[in-house]
């Protein structure tokens, strides 16, 4: 394993960054690649425990001579995100100059050229020349990963629907329990990012049992356990085995996915309608039923006539809640995943901001 180090310069004198790529050198020109990075958001860990136990399980790999194809890995994809604390609490999601979300923005290619895209000494915002520096290590490889977690949640996947067939492996690989399948680049995440220049392409030279592009939510923010990153790890690793990056005989892919697939138009995003306390009546994984009670918002302690029932809009699974248990107007509580489209009309893009 060879280690790189990017460094910026900050936005004011006295201020740098560096990024730290890791990298193993495949020996088959012809075998597939794979890039995986974690922590766009700073704080979310589970996927950089899944890279922290990846990593030895490729070390012997390479020790023995059975890495395929070229493997790069940035275990903390965002310093600067890392960095933003206040009032001792971590605030990774948005840019607290730009308020824009970190996994938000990043340029949309309409090939693999990546000449163009500030260097990482280009006279650009940091933030800028970040998100140049991750696209420009992350098209040239087949496979993009990129690994974030949720709040409170299940494992699942978000994946473009031209993806969506032949990545079923990876959701068999990593146990998860859904897709969530999107068909919109509007807000141009690091995954619709990476995959728009494949979009581009003429279907029938898309090779899509080839290439893998996807968002995986490891769960929740507070999931952060050896013996789950180890586990998610091994899930990565077989994954990679499976598609011809690693080779390992002893490593075996069921071959069908039993989990849901779900549009994103049939995600039921249930939101507060005033702020309060919130008691849950359900937790991810639960099956329920239309009108079934999720949560009740109490909006006026002592004084039970204000408490606010949310109830289901359809039957399905409750895929993620919230963690906090003190809400605002308008915050997420609870994704439900339906069988029908949700009512609700949705702006184009991610499902949160």
């Amino acid at each position: 394993m060879k280690t790189e180090l990017i460094k910026f310069a900050g936005d004011v004198p006295g201020n740098e960054i560096e990024l730290r790529v890791l990298r193993f050198s495949g020996s088959d020109q012809n075998a597939a690649t794979a890039y995986l990075q974690s922590s766009l958001h700073g704080g979310e860990l589970p996927g950089q425990a899944a890279i922290h136990f990846l990593v030895p399980l490729l070390q012997k790999a390479a020790d023995e001579g059975r890495i395929k194809g070229n493997i790069t890995l940035v275990p903390q994809a965002n310093p600067v995100a890392s960095n933003q604390w206040q009032t001792y609490q971590h605030q990774g999601r948005f840019d607290t100059f730009s308020a824009v979300n970190f996994n938000r923005a990043f340029p949309l290619l309409p090939d693999f050229d990546t000449s163009n895209l500030p260097q990482p000494d280009a006279p650009e915002a940091l933030i800028k020349r970040l998100k140049a520096a991750l696209l420009r290590l992350a098209l040239p490889h087949d496979i993009v990963l990129d690994l974030h977690c949720d709040d409170e949640s299940e494992n699942y996947l978000y994946i473009a629907e031209d993806f969506v067939e032949d990545m079923k492996d990876l959701g068999v690989a990593l146990n998860s329990t859904a897709i969530l399948a999107w068909d919109t680049t509007a807000d141009a995440a690091f995954e619709e990012a990476c995959a728009h220049p494949v979009l581009q392409m003429p279907a029938d030279k898309r090779n899509m049992k080839r290439r893998a592009v996807t968002t995986v939510e490891f769960r929740g923010l507070s999931d952060v356990y050896a013996e789950q990153g180890a586990e998610d790890a091994a899930g990565l690793y077989k994954f990679l085995v499976h598609r011809g990056v690693v080779e390992d005989a002893s490593v075996q892919l069921k071959p069908d996915y039993q989990g849901l697939v779900t549009p994103l138009t049939h995600v039921e995003m249930i939101r507060a309608p005033q702020g309060g306390m919130v008691f849950f009546h359900v937790k991810p994984g639960d099956v329920v039923s239309e009108g079934a009670k999720l949560a009740t918002i109490v909006t006026l302690p002592g004084n039970p006539d204000g408490d606010i029932v949310l109830t289901a809009p359809q039957a399905g699974r409750i895929l993620t809640r919230r963690s906090l248990r003190y809400l605002r107007r308008g915050d997420d509580v609870l994704k439900l995943l339906g069988d029908k489209p949700s009512a609700v009309i949705k702006r184009a893009g991610a499902l949160e901001a």
